[in-house]
């Protein structure tokens, strides 16, 4: 598995080093991850924007709070009131903002070289991929989502896997809910949620990238092995005794 994506160009223009490649076999406290938050005027992604964005790196299974990014874009359409509603920021608060593809630079940039992680990724990968086409590049491979790694740690454990909001899955594994709805307090929120995951994914067997980006189809394999009463099962999905593939 290759990295998600890897950026040419800095925030500047002058040419971005290329990050080490992140393998699917690399074990994941090796791997160097992105863990990107958007907040949006809307879902749809083809008439709403992002109006707001950060990114918290995760290195060594560390975070690394003092290179997070955070940003404002400017909106080009009218904000719907209910939008406003949940992130609080309004269309005067980004009057002075760049337009998108200016201000998403240092995000493009953090993005380089590292696996993505996000709450929900499907929603984070429709508004990234024209970003990123923009800037003559391309999303690779999946981004590793937090809400499928947490529905995989309930299958493990044999228990309902009720929690699938960001802040209910943090609070679930004891942690605090940073500034919800804030694109930074998100990102740390979803930094410290993906680690606590994987660590105790490890405790079942040893999680590298590629594993973690299985996450919903073991998740569904351990469901499916739970309703047909099979015997136990692995880690990864497997039940003992089952040859690997």
């Amino acid at each position: 598995m290759s990295f998600p994506f890897r950026s040419r160009v800095g925030v500047t223009g002058s040419g971005f080093p290329h990050g080490a490649v992140n393998r699917g076999r690399t074990p994941w406290r090796l791997a160097h991850f992105c863990v990107v938050d958007l907040e949006l005027s809307g879902l749809d992604p083809g008439r709403d924007e992002i109006i707001a964005f950060a990114a918290v790196p995760i290195d060594a299974g560390r975070i690394v709070a003092g290179n997070a990014v955070y940003g404002l874009s400017r909106n080009t359409r009218p904000l719907p009131e209910e939008s406003v509603l949940v992130h609080g920021i309004r269309t005067v608060d980004l009057a002075g903002a760049p337009p998108l593809d200016e201000a998403i630079q240092p995000l493009v940039a953090m993005m380089g070289g590292r696996v993505l992680v996000a709450h929900a990724s499907w929603i984070e990968r429709s508004f990234l991929e024209p970003v990123v086409r923009r800037q003559g590049e391309r999303l690779r491979g999946p981004i590793l989502d937090t809400r499928d790694l947490g529905h995989l740690l309930a299958r493990e454990r044999g228990v309902p896997s009720e929690a699938s909001s960001l802040s209910d899955l943090a609070r679930s594994l004891g942690l605090p809910v940073h500034r919800p709805h804030h694109a930074l307090g998100d990102a740390l929120t979803t930094a410290q949620v993906f680690i606590a995951l994987a660590t105790h994914l490890d405790a079942y067997a040893p999680q590298t990238v590629r594993t973690l980006s299985r996450a919903r189809e073991r998740a569904r394999t351990l469901a499916a092995f739970s309703a047909g009463g099979a015997g136990p099962v692995t880690g990864h999905g497997r039940t003992e005794g089952q040859r690997p593939h």
